[in-house]
């Protein structure tokens, strides 16, 4: 049987464990990200109210072990939280314009926490609750996969990982999620996981997610880890192993007619 454990984490402190995420209600969708057993690496995630119709999250997955990447993920939580607040706090904003400069300020926080060059691929986004839409940029990031009516769509890198060059920048894009569409991110754990040699790969992943009934955005992201589980016959302990879905409701088209 899959035993799953969200994180609960204490405040930030300098040295420790990033805050715990708290996740935000939304009108008209859900959102939920799920992490597999004890922590081993550096994947984390987090998500943030910054108006009335907007939610920011985020999935990092910085190389290293737990315990060389909690520093720099507490320096990454406090900019993406402090940061984002300020860039998405108006309503009249242009989103990919911010998401850009969200992913400058990101970049160059992990490379000042890491001392160095740091690689962390990373996928930002922007969740827009009256157009349901998500601007977005990957960071050199696992695909995104965006399940609808049409089939599942790849959301693929838009730019280099952070934390390898000052200057670098991510492009941002815009997906639109049709009502009772899915977006789901995974971090490298899931498609790294492997049985007798052969990965789960991105492959089975989007297979997983044609095969799972979109019944809520928790449910999504479990049903990810319990193919992963099945896979491999075992419980996932070769890395972080986590996956954020965001899932719009059906009901949605009804509101907006």
């Amino acid at each position: 049987m899959l035993t799953l454990f969200r994180r609960r984490k204490p405040p930030i402190v300098h040295g420790m464990e990033p805050a715990r995420a708290e996740v935000p209600a939304l009108t008209g969708a859900e959102i939920a990200s799920i992490f597999y057993g004890q922590r081993m690496g550096g994947d984390y995630y987090d998500f943030l109210r910054v108006n009335g119709g907007r939610v920011l999250f985020v999935l990092l997955d910085v190389a290293g072990r737990h315990d060389e990447t909690c520093e720099i993920l507490c320096a990454a939580q406090e900019t993406f939280r402090t940061s984002g607040a300020e860039l998405f706090r108006e309503e009249d904003i242009n989103e990919a314009d911010a998401m850009i400069e969200l992913c400058v300020r990101l970049n160059l926080s992990i490379i000042k926490a890491a001392s160095g060059v740091r690689s962390c691929p990373g996928f930002i986004g922007c969740y827009n609750e009256a157009l349901g839409t998500v601007c977005y940029a990957n960071a050199g990031h696992t695909p995104g996969l965006l399940r609808d009516a049409s089939g599942v769509t790849l959301l693929p890198a838009t730019g280099l990982p952070l934390g390898l060059f000052s200057h670098a920048t991510s492009e941002a894009q815009i997906a639109a999620l049709q009502p009772g569409a899915a977006l789901l991110i995974v971090s490298r754990g899931i498609v790294d996981a492997s049985c007798k040699g052969e990965e789960f790969g991105l492959g089975r992943v989007k297979e997983s997610l044609q095969q799972i009934q979109l019944g809520s955005a928790r449910e999504l992201s479990s049903g990810i880890l319990a193919k992963v589980q099945e896979y491999i016959c075992a419980p996932p302990t070769h890395d972080d192993v986590t996956a954020l879905s965001l899932l719009r409701a059906k009901a949605a088209a009804a509101e907006q007619n």
